[in-house]
């Protein structure tokens, strides 16, 4: 283990600094958190605050105490590693508990219910029934929308709804919906599943109240005005395209806020708004109750915020890399099938690069509570990176009257198929803005979005 390393790191989801075992309950709890969440080291003689390293005066000793406390007070039984560090002319020793396969791990003088601990960025959480849940779900390899709603029949399901939602793609067939695991078998009946429901529910959200997405546009950089909000509880296919629009709307458009209109450019780069969308819906814990999806529009910034934490064993640096859990995996199945999402793991990726490619910073990601959130700040803090070619676009669409395909094609030497390429992609930067009917409509023209 590298000790240095784990020094020049803060407190974190995977790292805990003690100064000493004058209180095994907290070390135990953070064990317990460790190994049900995303595994982590502790480093006994570290201090929390400063991370001065005092040592440990009887290593030996400690690290024997602590090996018995471990498996005396936790259940299902852990076996972490533990090391005796050398750190000058004194000892540190460590802790390192791996991401467990047994979920949930807990207290044993607690039980189950009061000693089922997670990690929450530095904090241990109790963890409540439906997380207790969750972990146990996981350790069977189950994912929660895939579970039957054994109440229900298959007619719980509207299908001119889940058509209307495919016909862009391809007809939708009833044998489909088996396929697609909207529905399964149980006891020899065909019965909805929790993600054909919540995704097709002729009810959904008499069964899952909180299956829907809030918007709300707030003047400056707090909560404290509010210009205009709005509440999509239809199907969420529709609903994502209404909050995207939402934000959009409000990206572009001037907004009266008391006897002062403010104009606000286009910011968001619409790749990384549609991704930060998406993902809140397909990665979020349905089996949650008490908030419902959030997107939060401010001068400076879009937050976007889903319930659950991330999948057990994921941290937050492991998103940027690809790295993926996909917790919902009929509304996965469903959304890849739709072309809502691409590849697994790439749209954090998609997010960053559209950020940067528009001169953004990276999205931040974080864990708040028992919630994930993305927040795309847009005040751009570096030069738009652009080619010669996307240079010169940019330039032709500059003109207050918009250019066509067409035109810009002709101006930079480029075929139109070749143009509609390059533009598709300025767009989803959020660079130029198109107007027109459809992408086949002959009087469709292009602007940079300081002149649409």
């Amino acid at each position: 283990m590298d000790l240095l390393n784990a020094l020049r790191r803060p407190e974190g989801k995977t790292l805990e600094f003690k100064r000493e075992l004058s209180s095994p309950d907290s070390v135990l709890r953070t064990v317990v958190a460790f190994a049900n969440t995303a595994g982590g080291i502790i480093l006994l003689g570290v201090e929390d605050g400063t991370r001065h390293v005092r040592g440990i005066a009887e290593p030996l000793a400690l690290e024997e105490r602590l090996a018995s406390l471990i498996s005396d007070s936790i259940s299902p039984r852990l076996l972490p590693d533990l090391e005796i560090l050398s750190y000058g002319k004194t000892q540190v020793v460590a802790v390192q508990v791996f991401p467990s396969p047994t979920r949930p791990h807990y207290l044993t003088r607690s039980g189950l219910h009061g000693g089922t601990y997670v990690r929450v960025g530095s904090t241990n959480r109790r963890a409540d029934e439906a997380l207790i849940s969750e972990m146990q779900r996981f350790a069977r390899g189950d994912a929660f929308d895939e579970g039957a709603m054994p109440e229900l029949n298959s007619e719980a399901l509207d299908f001119r709804a889940a058509s209307e939602s495919f016909a862009p793609v391809r007809r939708l067939l009833r044998r489909d919906l088996e396929t697609l695991r909207l529905l399964t078998s149980h006891q020899g009946r065909k019965v909805p599943t929790v993600g054909g429901i919540v995704l097709f529910g002729t009810n959904r959200l008499r069964h899952f109240p909180d299956a829907w997405i809030q918007a709300g546009r707030f003047s400056g950089t707090d909560r404290s005005t509010i210009i205009d909000h709005a509440e999509f509880r239809m199907p969420p296919v529709p609903a994502i395209e209404s909050a995207i629009a939402f934000v959009e709307k409000h990206s572009t458009r001037g907004a009266d806020i008391g006897r002062v209109r403010r104009t606000d450019k286009w910011t968001l780069p619409p790749a990384a708004l549609r991704e930060a969308v998406i993902n809140a819906v397909a990665h979020a814990d349905y089996s949650q109750r008490g908030a419902p999806i959030r997107l939060a529009l401010f001068d400076d910034r879009l937050e976007v915020e889903n319930p659950g934490l991330l999948p057990f064993g994921l941290t937050v640096a492991d998103l940027p890399r690809g790295v993926s859990k996909l917790r919902n995996r009929v509304i996965g199945r469903v959304f890849h099938e739709l072309g809502l999402v691409e590849q697994w793991g790439s749209g954090i990726q998609r997010m960053i690069a559209a950020c940067r490619d528009a001169g953004l910073a990276p999205p931040m990601l974080e864990e708040i509570g028992i919630r994930f959130r993305v927040t795309i700040r847009t005040a751009r803090i570096g030069a738009v990176d652009l080619d010669p070619t996307n240079s010169a676009i940019m330039a032709l669409v500059s003109a207050p009257q918009g250019l066509s395909t067409s035109e810009i094609a002709r101006g930079i030497g480029l075929t139109p198929r070749a143009t509609r390429t390059r533009l598709a992609a300025l767009v989803a930067r959020g660079l130029v803005r198109e107007i027109g009917t459809s992408p086949q409509d002959p009087k469709r023209r292009y602007f940079t979005t300081e002149s649409a």
